[in-house]
């Protein structure tokens, strides 16, 4: 196991998939939601850097990339995961990665499924890069909520694994899980 890097912030950064937002002819809900449930979860110290991206296959893995490159310990893709012949999140997050995580995927249909019938339509995944972790999200507020609470109690064992930033949870929220802790 490598060693979680314990003296900086984690560096996490949401990025938005939507060609309307990147015009500007829609408003971003999704970056600001995932933000917004970050901050109430979350309580060690943490920069959070949003982006907005059109939808794409190229432009999205070049964001990553990019991401990835400068330092990005935890990124959060919202939008583009669904069947839409634009939705392309899923390949662009599968260009980059080294890894896949598909039991994130598996677990945040799952959850969506209590809720909503469509939600065999999402193609989430999680997947490595370097020592940053890659989670795509649905682009609706309610549903990122949803799968994060879903998914992230194994969040910060995996940045620990990985070689990551230390990423601590508020346990009356989200109670992270460390083997042997």
């Amino acid at each position: 196991m490598t060693a979680p890097v314990t003296d900086r912030p984690a560096r996490i950064a949401i990025v938005t998939v939507s060609d309307r937002a990147a015009r500007g002819e829609y408003e971003d809900k999704g970056g600001p939601g995932a933000e917004a449930w970050l901050r109430d979860v979350i309580t060690s110290p943490m920069q959070i850097d949003r982006v907005i991206v059109p939808d794409g296959r190229e432009g999205v893995a070049a964001t990553l990339r990019e991401l990835v490159e400068t330092g990005a310990d935890l990124i959060l893709v919202t939008g583009g995961t669904g069947p839409a012949p634009r939705d392309q999140t899923p390949e662009a997050v599968m260009d980059v990665a080294e890894k896949e995580l598909e039991g994130f995927g598996e677990e945040m249909r799952r959850a969506s499924l209590a809720e909503v019938p469509t939600a065999i339509l999402s193609r989430q995944t999680a997947v490595i890069r370097d020592a940053t972790l890659i989670i795509t999200l649905p682009g609706k507020p309610a549903a990122i909520a949803t799968c994060l609470q879903a998914v992230f109690a194994a969040v910060p064992y995996c940045l620990d694994l990985i070689g990551a930033a230390r990423v601590e949870t508020d346990p009356a929220k989200v109670k992270a899980f460390r083997p042997g802790v």
